[in-house]
């Protein structure tokens, strides 16, 4: 044997018999931190040596791999071409993975006889880490190897294609079939041949039917399914070896749900025997964990509190001898607890839809739409996060790209939440406002935006303004300001913002106030200039927004200075410091409002005197603000995915009118609305769409002026969209009378959330378009009796089905119904039991219930024995669909034939019932001793006179001792009316006293014999011994009795015949003798004749006779036998 091994490439040498040169394999190619490498070495012992496996090469355990490949290779011998797969962990098939990652290849070397198998995994992935296992079968033999696949580090050299390539050759001796390379993806396509199924969930499932193998699966978790399948059914092909050490071995599997106990439990022959358990091969020692106990011949190991490194083989060790099993360890699902919200966010926002599972460490599938989402190393777009039993997922900045329906999903539960994005619209919240302001004085424009985060240029007459010692410009928050210090004559001219990556501007002008000194005449009479630019709307007009500064600057002329005094109606304003004040400069007077409340909001006056007069002025301040919030918001109506939400206006608009309105809703119990619109709408009826049936929401509103937007209204109730049911289906009609109809149907197909409230049934004339309901409240029922209907009018029906959300579409016939009886011929279903002698006993009761069918209303009438009936004795209810002899107290006289006679006009049925009533027979007549003779006497009695209504069955006959007169019972059943007591004791005096006996039981009194009989020890001359004659013709004593069966039902007939010699019994179907079919089992005991018939088909219907033939003469019965299909039933 000679090894050759090099640094990532080796040569395997095997050496036969025949010396065949096994070709050099390139077998493993792998990078490992760029420089590992792995070596094998392959091994072939001479023909002379037995082989005990069918491998000649096999890979070495242990195959570390890049993040990108490796290639190991397996050979073995096999006499006949093999059958080769490839698993991974337990029972994962990899046959069924075969694609551009998993590759299979299959050759034959002609002169070596070598088959070579080989698995490629294409660019390695760390998730293909793990144990992988290969297994070989030919005929009876079988052979596996074992080994594992590490994956470590990047690749670093990305010119190069590397993977993991796992093969093995195979030794044939004598000639393959299938000679050549074979492309082994071939094999692996599905083949027509249906594969016997096998259960899930080993012990569950074992006798499961293969149609609930998919539902259990769901049910349990298992994600393997065809993997397991395939697992059980090579463990159930293995044969069971008779073992000497084991009485009883461990079960082929167990399944046990994570965190919970089992127990592997097996017999041995021998009590006192000493066993090793053993998990993967490995000895296990007691612990905690591992319990075991040996209890006489049982042995047994208790599991606690299994996990998932306890799924593995376990083997019961008895000296050489040994069984194993495997243990199946089950996670239970994982729910989820907190479902996903919906988000609606603009461009730009950062968006984290949360949920919160059942368990700690629980994997969860992020997918958006129909595809799975990951963590992408090269993008730093979504982020994954888990904090204990909560799960996030992260869109850092949201993108048009990013709107639909996100879902999260577990091996026990699915969530999912609506993504809607709205591109980013900048919203003015305060304009800039037109300035007057005079020489050395500070001007300043303000204005206020909806996002903090904008920057924007201040322009003047389109001319951009730069900064300097008396220009500056300012941006905190949401305001941008300009400041003008030491205003000068050419500042005045319009000025500009436009924010950066907006198309919007806001323009506000700038007023020089030139200050004009005029000479005048001491006596001025005063003069009020007031300004009409700025804030004035119109003359006299003052609009202030709530919240803001007003400052209002009049100039003042006169001489000599006049007084000013402001007001508001007829309050003078003195205060000069405080929110409202009025300050006075040179020739000016300011009227100032910090914080303009809507209180503030009236008339206002300045009036100025001196002593050559007085001038005054009004002014109106009108006071504007943001809306209050809407009112009564509520839900009106639902559909499937929507919803109409109604408010009331707001009671105060804000002194502006209202533009429209902003909507939001939110998932009840969660805490993040949803915008549902971001231009405002103008109605107060609004159409929610987009929402999932089933779910409660809450909706509110915002009102929305040229100020702002309100507070948010209060929430609405909660409601949940739901949609009408479909309509009801299979609409009928059962029956029709002169004034009545009643309808049936089945439930609509679809129902929803809205779960069924009930059923409204409508009609309407021929022709006609005017439905009138015909039930006040609704009908729960599935059927409904329509009444008062006019005779002969032809009449349109239709069903609705109503719930919470209204209406279904109604379910209608496809043709009017003329209300008009229908005439139906008198039919009464008798009972199979009252077909024959119907027996009571005395004091029993009677309840016959006879249904029967007919239009009209059929009329009843009950005879007996062709009188009718004495109400006294029977009492009689009838309905329209039965008729009921009820009798409380039955007695003899109540016997006889009762008739029941259904007639509808001129026709008419009749049905016959035989009632017999029996009670306990009365004691024999005349009983005597007839004869006595050693230790037997002969004794005789004739038939009691009351048979009590029946045949009497059989006697007891009893026998006392005068001395001790204690009864014995000699004969039970005597059907004879004469027996002989033997074993009497001789020289004894005795009584003898005999009892009837009848379906009832024996009778009330016994007949005593009227004389006792002594034994003697002298022999008295017997009469000669007269042999009796019992020949007899046959005779029929029970009739065969006709049946009506269902096919496919096996069923019997029987009768009863008696007859000496014994006579020969002759079975006929429609005169025909039944030979030896097997279908058919005749049976005679003790003159019971039974013909059982297996599995009749409606071709074994007809008439059935039985024949009794002796050399006396013959008798003959016969029945009819009805056979109907299943369908029928």
């Amino acid at each position: 044997i000679a090894v050759c091994v090099s640094y990532a490439l080796f040569c395997c040498i095997c050496v036969r018999k025949r010396f065949c040169d096994f070709h050099e394999h390139n077998l493993l190619n792998v990078r490992i931190s760029q420089t590992s490498f792995a070596l094998q070495c392959f091994v072939s012992e001479p023909q002379s040596t037995q082989l005990t496996g069918l491998f000649v090469e096999k890979p070495k355990s242990n195959v570390v791999a890049v993040a990108g490949g490796t290639h190991p290779d397996i050979k073995c011998q096999e006499l006949l071409k093999p059958t080769m797969k490839w698993l991974k962990g337990k029972w994962l098939d990899l046959g069924s993975k075969a694609g551009k990652h998993f590759q299979f290849k299959e050759t034959y070397d002609r002169n070596t006889k070598i088959y070579t198998y080989e698995m490629k995994i294409v660019k390695a992935v760390p998730g293909d880490a793990g144990g992988y296992r290969c297994e070989v079968t030919a005929k009876d033999k079988c052979d596996s190897s074992t080994f594992e696949v590490s994956v470590e580090g990047e690749c670093k050299w990305p010119t190069e294609t590397v993977s993991i390539s796992l093969s093995t050759a195979v030794l044939i001796q004598d000639g393959g079939e299938d000679d050549g390379e074979l492309d082994f993806s071939a094999l692996l396509k599905k083949k027509p041949e249906k594969e016997e199924l096998e259960t899930d969930v080993w012990e569950l499932l074992k006798s499961a039917h293969p149609s609930e193998y998919e539902k259990i699966a769901f049910k349990y978790g298992i994600t393997d399914l065809r993997g397991m399948l395939k697992r059980l059914k090579k463990m159930k092909e293995q044969p069971v070896k008779h073992s000497e050490a084991f009485l009883k071995r461990l079960e082929s599997c167990y399944t046990v749900d994570k965190g919970k106990k089992i127990v592997l439990s097996c017999e041995v022959l021998d009590p006192n025997a000493q066993v090793k358990w053993l998990k993967n091969g490995q000895e296990i020692k007691p612990s905690a964990k591992y319990v075991m106990e040996a209890n006489g011949n049982v042995r047994t190991l208790t599991i606690n509190k299994a996990n998932l490194s306890d799924d593995a083989a376990y083997e019961c060790v008895v000296g050489e001898d040994k069984c194993s099993t495997e243990v199946y360890v089950k996670e239970p699902p994982i729910t989820i607890t907190k479902l996903m919200d919906d988000y609606h966010v603009v461009v730009g926002e950062r968006v984290e839809f949360e949920i919160e599972v059942s368990e700690e460490g629980a994997h969860v599938v992020w997918c958006f739409e129909d595809q799975e989402l990951h963590k992408d190393k090269e993008s730093s777009k979504y982020r994954f996060k888990k904090d204990g039993k909560k799960h996030t997922f992260i869109i850092l900045e949201a993108t048009l790209d990013d709107i639909g329906m996100y879902h999260a999903w577990t091996n026990g539960g699915h969530t999912k939440g609506e993504l809607e994005v709205e591109e980013k619209e900048l919203e003015v919240l305060q304009d800039i406002a037109d300035l007057t302001v005079r020489a050395t004085e500070q001007a300043m424009f303000k204005c206020e935006v909806s996002d903090d985060t904008v920057t924007g240029k201040w322009y003047k007459d389109g001319v951009e303004v730069l900064p300097s010692e008396r220009i500056k410009m300012t941006h905190v928050g949401r305001f941008h300001r300009l400041l003008i210090d030491d205003v000068k004559p050419e500042d005045a001219g319009d000025y500009t913002f436009v924010p950066d990556g907006y198309a919007l501007s806001l323009s506000a002008k700038l007023n020089f106030l030139e200050i004009k000194i005029d000479y005048v005449p001491r006596q001025d009479p005063p003069k009020i200039h007031l300004d009409t630019t700025g804030n004035m709307v119109s003359q006299n007009t003052i609009i202030v927004v709530a919240g803001n500064k007003l400052r209002l600057d009049v100039e003042i002329t006169g001489e000599p200075a006049p007084t000013v005094v402001w007001s508001k109606g007829e309050k003078p304003i003195t205060e000069t410091e405080g929110r409202v004040r009025v300050e006075s400069r040179k020739d000016l007077s300011c009227f100032v409002i910090e914080g303009a409340e809507r209180d503030d909001e009236g008339n206002y006056s300045i009036c100025v005197t001196n002593p050559a007069g007085e001038d005054k002025a009004m002014l109106l301040v009108k006071i504007v603000d943001v809306p209050d919030p809407p009112e009564n918001v509520k839900c009106t109506g639902v559909g499937e995915d929507c919803a109409t939400i109604v408010w009331e206006p707001p009671k105060f608009d804000g002194g502006v009118p209202i533009k429209g309105y902003l909507m939001e809703r939110k998932k009840k119990g969660s805490s993040r609305w949803t915008r549902l619109n971001f231009d405002v709408y103008e109605s107060t009826t609004y159409e929610a769409k987009r929402m999932i049936e089933g779910v409660l929401y809450e909706m509110r509103v915002f009102a929305v002026n040229s100020i702002g937007m309100s507070q948010p209204s209060l929430n609405s109730k909660p409601f949940m969209p739901i949609a009408p049911t479909s309509e009801p289906t299979r609409l009928t009609v059962h029956d029709v009378t002169d004034s009545t109809c009643s309808l049936k149907w089945l439930a609509p197909e679809k129902i929803g959330a809205g779960g069924l409230d009930g059923y409204i049934i409508e009609y309407c004339k021929e022709g006609g378009t005017e439905w009138v309901q015909a039930n006040t409240d609704l009908c729960e029922r599935q059927g409904f009796v329509v009444r008062d209907l006019p005779v002969g009018e032809k009449i349109n029906f239709r069903v609705v089905a109503v719930n919470i959300a209204g209406r279904s579409p109604p379910a209608t016939l496809g043709q009017p119904v003329t209300i008009r009886e229908i005439v139906e011929h008198p039919k009464i279903r008798l009972p199979r039991e009252l077909r024959t002698k119907y027996i009571r006993t005395v004091g029993e009761k009677i309840n016959l219930t006879i249904p029967f069918q007919g239009k009209p209303r059929p009329v009843a009438t009950w005879y007996k024995d062709g009188k009718p009936i004495d109400p006294k004795m029977v009492n009689v209810h009838n309905s329209h669909v039965e008729s009921i002899l009820f009798i409380r107290s039955a007695e003899r006289d109540h016997s006889g034939t009762y008739e029941l006679v259904l007639q509808i006009e001129n026709m008419e049925d009749r049905a016959t019932i035989n009632i017999r009533i029996i009670e306990k027979p009365g004691p024999p007549q005349k009983v005597r001793v007839t004869d006595v003779w050693g230790f037997n006497a002969a004794l005789e009695w004739e038939p009691p006179k009351d048979d009590g209504n029946c045949e009497i069955t059989g006697y007891t006959i009893q026998k006392a001792d005068m001395k001790t007169k204690e009864w014995f019972t000699v004969y039970d059943h005597n059907r004879r009316t004469n027996c002989t007591v033997s074993d009497l004791v001789m020289g004894n005096e005795y009584s003898f006293r005999v009892y009837s006996e009848n379906l009832c039981g024996l009778s009330e009194e016994p007949g005593l014999s009227k004389n006792t009989t002594s034994t003697s020890i002298f022999h008295h001359k017997r009469n000669p011994y007269k042999e009796k004659d019992m020949t007899c013709a046959p005779k029929f004593t029970q009739p065969l009795v006709d049946r009506t069966v269902v096919a496919g039902y096996s069923m019997a007939i029987s009768c009863a015949v008696k007859g000496f010699p014994k006579p020969k019994i002759v079975w006929m179907k429609n005169k025909m003798i039944i030979g030896e079919d097997p279908k058919y089992l005749m049976q005679n005991n003790q003159g019971v004749l039974t013909l059982n018939i297996r599995k009749p088909s409606t071709f074994d219907g007809g008439k059935y006779s039985c024949m009794a033939v002796n050399e006396l003469g013959k008798d003959e019965v016969e029945c009819k036998l009805a056979v109907r299909g299943e369908t029928q039933r």
